[in-house]
């Protein structure tokens, strides 16, 4: 199976300035996991949009998978309160 490609939105990286180092790590972890299986156990789809969530402890990674150009794009990363908004 083809490995899909990891992209990031730019304003991913202004979230990620507010996650303690230790849940950063687990979070980069899981992010890199996207690219052998972009719907693991766990994620759901959004209601009404093209997009997915996977929950890690208070944390939420939005995303959206395009499987014609095997990429995935990390779109939100944040705490629970504050990632839907």
């Amino acid at each position: 199976m083809a490995e899909y490609k990891i992209l990031f939105k730019k304003s991913v990286w202004k979230d990620f300035k507010s996650i303690p180092d230790k849940d950063l790590s687990r979070i980069l972890d899981l992010i890199k996991g996207f690219s052998k299986d972009p719907r693991p156990a766990g994620c759901t789809k959004l209601s009404g949009q093209e997009k997915y969530r996977v929950r890690l402890g208070r944390y939420r990674i939005i995303y959206s998978i395009q499987d014609r150009e095997l990429s995935v794009w990390v779109v939100k990363v944040g705490h629970r309160k504050d990632v839907y908004r």
